[in-house]
């Protein structure tokens, strides 16, 4: 069996930064990824897609990533259900980060580091 979901997408907003009770960084975050196709209109639709990455992945995400940024990711299809306050039964499709590629620089010229524009001040663990 294989479960394997590669997306290249645009960030809908920040990620979001959690960490569990147990002390583990999460962050949760929204793809905008274009249809290879148009519509009956000749336009592209495009599939917003929820992420999560944990761990070190996570802390990485949550502290370099912002809105608007182009990523790959690479991971598997996680459907979760849950029941809501009132009862009703809901279910979530997210996925479940493996990795994730930065695939452009901060707008503006600033380094993710500190704001600055020398690449050198680039952390060496990014994976770009």
């Amino acid at each position: 069996m294989l479960n394997r979901i590669i997306l290249i997408g645009r960030l809908t907003r920040d990620p979001e930064m959690r960490y569990t009770p147990q002390g583990v960084p999460v962050a949760s975050f929204s793809l905008a990824v274009d249809r290879p196709f148009a519509n009956q209109q000749g336009q592209r639709e495009t599939d917003f897609i929820d992420c999560v990455a944990w761990r070190k992945l996570g802390e990485t995400v949550g502290n370099h990533l912002t809105k608007g940024r182009l990523v790959a990711v690479e991971g598997r299809l996680q459907v979760r259900s849950y029941e809501t306050q009132d009862g009703s039964k809901r279910r979530a499709a997210e996925v479940v980060c493996d990795a994730v590629r930065f695939l452009d620089r901060p707008k503006d010229g600033q380094s993710v580091s500190d704001g600055g524009s020398d690449e050198s001040q680039l952390p060496d663990d990014l994976p770009f």
